[in-house]
């Protein structure tokens, strides 16, 4: 029996059903297509570069290195090229990836809207500006660890910001985080301007580095540095779809489910701003993954969360080693920075879903 002034609603499950019937595949199709691009793209990163390594000889090494010897001899060259440059930086970007791709699906459960990024929003260039800071003030009290910390500190700050601007009654306006976002990007890039000239030489290369987006700069000791902080957020923010699922249905919806949604809300926030920061420290800013990925990734598969922010992940890396791989080659012997090649993408994508959401929602 239902009280008076209470609408029987339906589960969420087969909510989730409803707005997912329009998916072109299945999770298991989805799956195996990801596996088999991600495995492509880490051969053809590993082996295409100025040293040319085929992709037996890449295999070769990868299983020598395991203590397996398949028969196959191949160059001392090529093992150190593949070792000691090629292998760190797939494995950075598969990482930074992952963690913008699964912060930015995230963050738009949390904010229940389209247009949240890390990068649309401000986190990314909050975190970068918290790097920056830590560049020029030469703060080294914490070791290898310093710099992804002030980063974090950075995207976290200008999270909170944006969060608090656009929360009113319980509700998150899509309108007024897209402005908040556009004037925390504005503020943060200001002040980075403002110590881009006033820093020295060598401390300018670092900012450049940042605001433009690189793997050049990967090494075992810098992925050994930031893994730790990067897995902590791939891991457990997909533990958080279930409390999405039924978020999307509103706060109190959602409360008298069992789900304590100020805790959910603000444990995604730190952790989706730990690893934006993370990537930030180590690859600086790289737009728009946040954004497209987990919107390619709702499209075919669905929008239940327990589903999209794993398989975001995967996407994620897939689609930064793609973008790596491009900003390596497409204009040998230089290399374009791995930011412009993601923004080239995004950007159109970004004005798309802009144009869709309004059509849809037939004005904001």
């Amino acid at each position: 029996m239902i009280p008076v002034g209470l609408k029987k609603r339906r589960p969420i499950a087969s909510l989730l059903q409803s707005e997912g019937s329009r998916r072109a595949i299945g999770p298991g199709p989805l799956l195996a297509v990801l596996i088999v691009l991600f495995v492509v793209l880490l051969i053809a990163n590993l082996g295409i570069g100025a040293v040319r390594i085929a992709p037996v000889d890449v295999v070769a090494i990868l299983f020598a290195r395991l203590g397996l010897d398949l028969g196959v001899e191949f160059p001392s060259q090529h093992d150190a090229v593949l070792w000691n440059i090629r292998l760190p930086r797939v494995l950075l970007g598969i990482l930074t990836g992952a963690a913008l791709a699964v912060a930015g699906a995230s963050l738009q459960g949390v904010f229940r809207n389209p247009l949240a990024d890390p990068g649309v929003i401000g986190v990314s260039s909050g975190a970068a500006l918290g790097a920056v800071i830590a560049i020029v003030s030469g703060f080294t009290l914490l070791g290898n660890f310093g710099l992804p910390i002030a980063a974090f500190i950075g995207g976290l700050i200008a999270t909170a910001v944006v969060y608090v601007t656009a929360r009113n009654y319980g509700k998150t306006d899509v309108v007024t985080l897209v402005l908040a976002g556009v004037a925390v990007n504005a503020t943060a890039g200001a002040v980075t301007g403002f110590f881009t000239f006033v820093a020295d030489d060598d401390q300018l290369r670092s900012i450049v580095f940042w605001t433009l987006g690189s793997l050049g700069g990967a090494t075992w000791e810098v992925v050994r540095t930031v893994t730790p902080l990067m897995l902590l957020g791939i891991l457990i923010l997909p533990l958080y779809g279930r409390s999405l699922n039924l978020m999307t249905l509103g706060d109190n919806e959602a409360a008298h489910l069992g789900v304590s949604t100020e805790k959910v809300r603000l444990s995604v926030i730190a952790l989706a701003a730990l690893i934006t920061g993370a990537s930030v420290a180590v690859a600086g800013i790289v737009g728009f993954v946040g954004l497209v990925v987990p919107h390619i990734i709702r499209l075919t598969a669905g929008p239940d969360h327990r589903l999209l922010i794993p398989a975001s992940a995967a996407a994620g890396a897939v689609a930064l080693l793609a973008s790596d791989l491009l900003a390596r080659n497409i204009a040998i012997p230089t290399e374009v920075p791995l930011g412009v090649v993601t923004a080239i993408v995004g950007g159109p994508f970004f004005l798309w879903l802009v144009h869709a959401t309004r059509r849809s929602a037939r004005g904001w």
